[in-house]
């Protein structure tokens, strides 16, 4: 036994001392971060096994670092550990920084949602007359009332394009008590919300460097309903592009927690709750979902309605993630772009239970109906 300190300079020795040892596998448990500096000191020369330490609970009574560490190579010896899914560096690099995009994309979004609180606090109700209070009118009213310009005849003369068409309703509108506070305050969030949006440029160009070698895959995930590019990017960071470590579809949308959980026991299920994946590769999911039902004549349209009378909103998005995340492994695992099976999918598989369904309505509706094949 040995122990290393977690300084660079500490790890460095400890290559040293597995080759001493003969070592050639090294497994390790997913806690949190910190499993990361020692993986990147040691990925370049041995056999890594991350597990995740769910799967690897030590027997009660004996818990203490060195039997833990006992414990997970006597599971390794007898085959029994099973891998967590460790991208190449390049697709960890792409990860990072999509993450991190993501991050301050929540940020500018909570500092819009305290530039419109602090115009509720003056009485101003720009946003209910511009759709998007942060576009060139609007930034334009914003910048004038920070510079302590309070009238509302010249702060709605500076409407542009066809914001100028409701010059009298915003007239109205910018009517309010504005006081040197509130200027503080908004040009304090406006300055906040530019710089965010500076960084964002900034990450989304090293994103564009980093996709070079993935673009084909990027353009491929984009034929799918609801999958923009930042989408397509979001996932690609998450699951990389081979598709070999997970053999199936379906073992990807379990590793991604998009499908149901199996819970039973004495012949009764207990619970059908998802595992917890990724929470960027479902939000990134969510996104694509939501527009994707939004798509008229789609499949993926066509499932949610098909699902959500059955089993809620949540329920039925959570299957059109499962559908894409699917899709997605279909299209990166053979090259393929995606094929639309239609809305009318449904009806087509099964008419004579579309039959019977219209039929049922109409009864429900008093109708008497009698069916005749056409010719």
């Amino acid at each position: 036994m040995a122990e290393f300190k977690t300084t660079v300079r500490g790890l460095l020795v400890l290559p040293d001392w597995l080759k001493a040892h003969r070592v050639t596998q090294v497994t390790m448990e997913a806690t949190g971060v910190y499993w990361k500096p020692v993986w990147h000191v040691l990925e370049d020369e041995f056999e890594l096994v991350l597990v995740n330490a769910r799967h690897v609970k030590q027997v009660p009574g004996r818990k203490t670092d060195v039997s833990d560490a006992m414990w997970l190579c006597q599971l390794a010896e007898a085959g029994l550990l099973r891998a967590s899914f460790v991208p190449p560096k390049p697709i960890r690099a792409l990860r990072r920084l999509t993450r991190y995009r993501k991050a301050q994309v929540s940020e500018r979004q909570r500092e819009t949602n305290r530039l419109h609180q602090a115009l509720e606090d003056t009485g101003i109700k720009l946003d209910c007359v511009a759709t998007d209070i942060l576009g060139k009118s609007g930034r334009a009213m914003l910048d004038a009332l920070v510079a302590v310009t309070t009238d509302p005849e010249i702060l709605a003369d500076l409407a542009k394009g066809r914001m100028r068409a409701k010059i009298p309703a915003l007239r109205e509108a910018l009517e309010g008590r504005f006081e040197p506070l509130h200027a503080l305050l908004i040009d304090a969030i406006l300055a906040h919300i530019d710089f965010l949006e500076q960084q964002i440029q900034r990450i989304s160009d090293a994103i564009e460097e980093q996709l070079t070698p993935f673009a084909p895959a990027i353009e491929l995930l984009c034929t799918s309903p609801g999958i923009q590019r930042r989408t397509a990017e979001n996932i690609v960071a998450e699951i990389g592009l081979d598709m070999s470590v997970f053999p199936t579809a379906g073992h990807l949308a379990s590793w991604a927690g998009q499908c149901p959980g199996n819970d039973q026991s004495a012949g009764k299920r207990r619970s059908g709750r998802t595992r917890k994946g990724s929470k960027w590769l479902d939000d990134a999911l969510k996104d694509a979902a939501l527009a994707a039902i939004r798509t008229d004549g789609s499949y993926l349209q066509a499932l949610y309605r098909r699902k959500k009378p059955q089993l809620g909103h949540g329920r039925a998005i959570g299957a059109v993630k499962h559908s894409i995340i699917c899709a997605c492994w279909h299209m990166l695992a053979t090259g393929e772009i995606y094929n639309d099976l239609g809305g009318d999918y449904f009806s087509r598989r099964d008419p004579e239970r579309q039959t019977r369904r219209l039929v049922a309505q109409l009864e429900r509706l008093g109708h008497q109906v009698t069916l005749q094949t056409a010719a």
